[in-house]
């Protein structure tokens, strides 16, 4: 009898080790990378043991799984033979069904419910555990890892590094949506910031330039004191400066540098020699990531630079606040023109919206999802899907929204009006976009 209680008792201790092993595995797997590494820089010892086993996912699952595997089956013998013990060969089918339920329940379903709810909790405590664990078992998991990669290498499962980048880039997407409040005005703009530093990479900055035609230039030729009032009369800092041709850019001029030379001379500007007073132009290609040339500005330790397309023609211009606003939204001073903003409501659903309005700020704005890789701004998107210079009134069918042509000067589209997230059936509209 004496010796039917102790196997009662090991099966039980068995049990309890198969539920210690389950939800060690569901915490360590399931709690939070980001606050298990902020624990650490906090100095939590638990939570750098815990680190540094989830740096080695595979060693982690494997001793587990195998420490597991070994009691449930130590456990499931040494039932069968108490119950063959108690009531002969019927005992066979009666262990198979209570161990089930046991294990089932109290080994599996019930810690790993209690880990999920605790994850972080639980994998601070298990770690150091789990970290002993690893290291008794450490030659028969790598044994078992070398025949699983084998395995996985033979039916053509190659690792592919660009594949986990990318996975943890859309983790870190997915996080941002996952803990974002929709209610929450503080958390949208957060979400929105995030998101954009996310994009920079993705974006070139033609598509954020200041495009050439609405860039403040002056004349290096003309008279000193007439290049003087036109710094002064303008509302910018840097002013590119063209000689002969405005695709000539010779310099860019500071204002500062400019008011300095002036005080130095009295206030005499024919005095000036403005191309001492400018600074070399930078030239920087349209296809340029905004990453790349933020860290280009800050390494250069510049705020301007010139864009010039494949073929070195002067494109617009790119400052270190355009690239910083395409993160945080607009940033107005009290130097800056006051301009609209190019969207307003028409009452019925609809915006009208200039055709300057870039995709990307209207997304972040309204929460659309317009594609953006082929167009910047919204009278590109409809001139690249539609593949033809629209007529005024003419609607198209685009990506779920409805576009109308409202205004057009020349071949350049200026006003549109935007249905969201329906297709209307109006009058000689047509379905591009989604039909291709």
């Amino acid at each position: 009898m004496l010796f039917l209680i102790l196997l009662c008792l090991l099966v039980a201790v068995l049990i309890g080790l198969s539920a210690l092993f389950s939800g060690s595995e569901t915490a360590l797997t399931g709690a939070s990378r980001a606050r298990l590494h902020q624990l650490e820089r906090q100095g939590s010892p638990a939570a750098a043991r815990a680190n540094l086993l989830l740096q080695d996912p595979e060693a982690l699952i494997g001793a587990i799984l195998l420490a597991n595997n070994l009691v449930n089956i130590l456990a499931s013998s040494l039932a069968t033979w108490l119950f063959i013990a108690l009531v002969g060969e019927a005992g066979v089918l009666l262990a198979t069904l209570v161990m089930t339920a046991l294990v089932v329940i109290f080994a599996e379903v019930l810690p790993k419910t209690y880990a999920i709810r605790h994850a972080d909790k639980v994998a601070l405590r298990v770690a150091g555990a789990v970290a002993w664990l690893i290291l008794v078992t450490r030659p028969v998991v790598k044994a078992i890892q070398a025949v699983v990669r084998f395995a996985l290498w033979a039916s053509g499962d190659r690792p592919d590094p660009d594949a986990k980048r990318e996975e943890a880039e859309e983790e870190l997407r997915g996080a941002i949506e996952l803990h974002t409040d929709a209610e929450d005005e503080e958390a949208r703009e957060a979400r929105d910031m995030l998101r954009s530093i996310l994009d920079l990479s993705d974006v070139a900055v033609e598509e954020v330039m200041t495009h050439r035609r609405n860039v403040a230039m002056i004349d290096i030729d003309q008279e000193p004191q007439d290049i003087v009032t036109e710094v002064v009369d303008s509302p910018y800092t840097r002013l590119p400066l063209y000689s002969s041709d405005p695709d000539n850019i010779v310099g860019i001029l500071h204002a500062k540098e400019l008011l300095r030379a002036l005080r130095a001379r009295e206030g005499d500007a024919n005095q000036l020699d403005i191309s001492a007073l400018a600074a070399e132009p930078w030239f920087i290609p349209s296809s340029t990531s905004l990453t790349d040339q933020l860290q280009n500005f800050r390494k250069k330790r510049a705020h301007f630079a010139v864009v010039v397309d494949e073929y070195g023609s002067f494109e617009g211009i790119i400052t270190l606040e355009d690239i910083l606003e395409e993160i945080v939204g607009d940033i107005d001073d009290e130097t800056d023109v006051v301009k609209a903003a190019g969207v307003s409501e028409a009452g019925d659903g609809s915006y009208i919206v200039e055709g300057s309005v870039t995709i990307r700020d209207l997304n972040r704005q309204f929460d659309w999802s317009l594609p953006d890789d082929d167009a910047s701004t919204v009278a590109g998107l409809v001139l690249y899907e539609a593949r033809l210079i629209p007529e005024v009134g003419q609607a198209f069918n685009v990506h779920g929204f409805t576009i109308k042509v409202l205004e057009r000067q020349r071949l350049q589209i200026t006003k549109l009006q935007i249905w969201p997230d329906q297709v209307l059936e109006r009058p000689g509209s047509e379905e591009i976009g989604d039909a291709r």
